[in-house]
């Protein structure tokens, strides 16, 4: 009996070491995490990341790493207690100085990004799987940051600018909203760490972002329509388009005035226009004049074919 007792014990232990070996493996993993919007370096490199594991950035960081980001939530640093710029080296800040984690240091301009727009305000989601307390510090790259150097802390300002504390975990994700500084553009790194209060860990991650340029000034070339067809580019411009836009002024067309229509009088004036002038219309003020002569010539007429009878009679 005691060695059958002994022999179902063994056994049992046997059957439970994978299960409490994936406990143990598990634990740990729960306390991690990384950005994945802004989506991070080794998040979007990671076999998580979808199409932009695939990105030539990300194959040559798996390539100088030696190995794939599956672990990309834990890239993390045990007892620096604030100390970060004496702890993580010059040129390591991306892979916290792990060895794990060296491909995300390359000084690249292609790495996978996010457009954000300076001076607006942003939510990071910050993906967790239980909750922790401590302090997430947002810092961004400053002006004139060069993205094919190797990342340095006198890249980033001496104070960050946003920090959360103890946020709340929602459907498992911190969700850090902060105002962007107004002043970047082009490619910047925004950097976050998180120092757990909750455990001795500090987590350091790399957010590769993009600012758009600048809008021109007041009267630069935007304002001026630069870019833009003009009208006498397109289609010849009337007279009055290219007097408005400072051309030479168009000569002045030559027209055939239209006849003055003459006033209507109720008796016809003493020096009338002749009737030639008028085009024998029989509308114009000559036309009384016409009638009246003929009247009288034939008046004339009769008076002295009766004179002559009278004097035959």
């Amino acid at each position: 009996m005691p060695r059958m007792t002994a022999h179902r014990t063994a056994l049992a232990a046997t059957a439970a070491a994978p299960l409490l070996l994936g406990v143990w493996a598990a634990g740990p993993a729960q306390a991690h995490g990384a950005p994945t919007d802004p989506v991070s370096r080794v998040y979007a490199c990671s076999p998580d990341g979808g199409a932009r594991a695939g990105t030539a950035a990300c194959r040559a960081a798996v390539a100088a790493n030696g190995t794939s980001f599956a672990a990309w939530d834990n890239l993390r640093i045990a007892n620096v207690n604030g100390r970060d710029r004496q702890t993580v080296p010059d040129g390591e800040l991306c892979s916290g100085g792990l060895p794990a984690y060296q491909g995300l240091d390359l000084a690249r301009a292609d790495w996978p990004s996010t457009r954000l727009a300076p001076g607006a305000a942003m939510t990071m989601t910050y993906v967790s799987t239980i909750p922790h307390t401590g302090t997430f510090k947002l810092f961004l790259t400053k002006p004139g940051y060069d993205p094919t150097q190797p990342l340095t802390w006198s890249d980033l300002p001496s104070r960050p600018f946003a920090e959360s504390k103890d946020p709340a975990l929602t459907n498992g994700a911190y969700r850090l909203r902060a105002t962007l500084p107004s002043d970047r553009t082009g490619r910047h790194v925004l950097y976050t760490i998180w120092q757990n209060s909750s455990t001795p860990d500090t987590y350091y991650s790399c957010s590769d972002v993009v600012f758009p340029a600048a809008a021109s000034e007041p009267g630069g070339d935007e304002d001026k329509g630069a870019g833009k067809s003009s009208p006498s580019a397109s289609a010849p411009a009337s007279a009055g388009t290219r007097a408005r836009t400072g051309d030479s002024p168009a000569p002045t067309p030559t027209r055939t005035p239209a006849p003055a229509a003459e006033p209507r009088t109720t008796a016809p004036a003493p020096d009338a226009t002749p009737v030639a002038a008028t085009g024998g219309t029989g509308s114009g003020p000559s036309a009384p004049m016409v009638a009246g002569g003929a009247a009288a010539v034939l008046v004339l007429t009769a008076a002295t074919a009766l004179a002559l009878r009278l004097r035959r009679g």
